[in-house]
């Protein structure tokens, strides 16, 4: 499905200019994403571990180790999973026909953000308003 947009575009000389969005692709990289955010809980914060589940490392240094590389891997997991939840919101927008529209005022977000970040759900100004009340 594709769409034309007419709008400011950065970088325009007359600042207007008609774009046209693929949302098959968006669509595609939005799978993408979410597949590679999947490899990567599967292999890199969930790997195959040839350590038994019952064995602690012994000295107080490979404890701490063992600790550090287990709240690291966790933040980790924390992260990829608010990642997976964006994207997977993105494709539920893709389902109800609300894909390109901003969830606080109901605009369309512009192409050129679209094209930088699929899963964005929010346009810049709203981005901003919000970025600026929670850094109070």
């Amino acid at each position: 499905m594709t769409l034309s947009y007419v709008g400011n575009v950065a970088g325009c000389e007359q600042g207007r200019e008609e774009m046209v969005i693929n949302f098959d692709l968006l669509h595609h990289r939005l799978e993408k994403e979410w597949e590679s955010l999947q490899y990567q809980l599967d292999v890199v914060i969930h790997p195959v571990d040839s350590r038994q589940v019952d064995s602690y490392p012994g000295s107080e240094d490979e404890l701490a180790l063992y600790n550090f590389e287990s709240l690291n891997r966790a933040a980790l997991e924390k992260r990829i999973r608010e990642q997976m939840a964006v994207v997977e919101r993105a494709m539920r927008k893709f389902e109800e026909g609300t894909y390109g529209l901003c969830d606080i005022c109901g605009q369309p977000i512009p192409p050129e953000r679209l094209k930088a970040i699929p899963q964005a759900n929010l346009c810049i100004n709203c981005k901003a308003r919000l970025g600026k009340n929670t850094k109070r």
